[in-house]
Parts: C-alpha cells; structure tokens; sequence
C-alpha cells in the first residue's frame, strides 16, 4: 500500500480531488464530525478542560467555535483531545486498507501533525485564492475570524508546495482535475 497525502490550502478542494482518485480516503475532517457526533469520551474531555464553552452532546460546532474564538489557547486544548482520537481513527484505517494498492490520506494538517511518512506521495492542491475564499464564503457555518485562526497554525503555501511530488492547478473543473489525476498515477503506478 502506498500513501498519497494531498496538501493545499484551506478551501482549496483537497476532499473533491482526494475522493476523485478512485481509492480508499481518509478524511479527517469528516472524522472530527463523527467524533463531535458520536463520541461521549472526547465530549467529556472537553467539558473538563473547557466547562465555559462545551455543554452539549452531541457537541455544536457552534460551542467548539465559540471557545476558539473566546480565548487562543483553547484551540490548543482542542486539538490535543480530538487529533489523538483522529490519529487512533487513521491508523483503524490504514490497517483496514493495507492490501490496497493506494490510500488517500486528506487531512489539513498532515505535515503540521507530522502525519506523513518519507515515502508518502504529496500532492499539493493549487487554486485560485479569490475564488477559493468565494466558494468558502457561500459554505453555510462559514466563519472568517476562525478562518484565519486556522491559518495561522498551518505551514506556509511555499513551504508545502515545496515538499510535494506534484501540484495539481484545481480550476474547479472536473474535467482537468481527471486529466491531472490520471497523468499522476501513470507515472507512479
């Protein structure tokens, strides 16, 4: 099995392309979701560490966004409970998908979390940030403030593409993202 890591910037449409590889996808952003959802341990933890904010079960994105935005340093706490329950999910995954010949591994903050391995395949998403933000904009919880908290515990545009094997130019067009997937897995195939 062999790992392929997609990396851009947020909105950049990292889950569209990872989903149109046609292999097995972790998605660590949908796993956060399912976490908030379904997960009354992680629930707990983060009623201890942050009693103001999170009250509810099924946690309300709404209180998790509350608190980073309240104070900077509960985005820290955060992440510490819900990334160690997210690796446990990725690693579940990973197991279950080692006879595959390729896994796709979409999750933001892959480098940052030192997800990636040395022979992992990084593939960095290139778009548009006018129109990215456009598209962020019309999503239906989107929230600018948090926006730029995620930047800023993101490495540098530069620094990924640097990193990666490959580049795809995301136009949003269905047609030239096949066409860059497929001249990819032709060379590493």
């Amino acid at each position: 099995m062999r790992r392929i890591g997609i990396l851009g910037d947020i909105g950049s449409g990292k889950s569209f392309i990872a989903n149109s590889f046609g292999y097995p996808v972790f998605n660590a952003d949908q796993e956060v979701g399912k976490i908030y959802k379904k997960n009354k341990k992680v629930f707990f933890k983060l009623k201890k560490i942050l009693p103001k904010y999170i009250y509810s079960f099924p946690i309300n994105k709404y209180e998790i966004t509350n608190a980073i935005l309240s104070n900077k340093n509960n985005l820290e706490k955060i992440i510490k409970v819900v990334h160690f329950e997210v690796r446990k999910k990725m690693k579940l995954f990973l197991r279950k998908n080692k006879n595959k010949k390729f896994v796709i591994l979409d999750i933001p903050l892959l480098l940052e979390n030192k997800l990636n391995k040395k022979n992992d395949i990084l593939i960095f998403i290139d778009a548009n940030k006018k129109k990215t933000l456009e598209k962020l904009k019309k999503r239906k919880n989107f929230n600018l403030k948090l926006f730029y908290k995620f930047k800023k515990i993101q490495l540098p545009i530069a620094y990924k593409k640097q990193k990666t094997d490959f580049i795809i130019k995301n136009n949003f067009s269905k047609k030239g993202i096949k066409k860059d997937i497929n001249k990819i897995l032709d060379k590493i195939l």
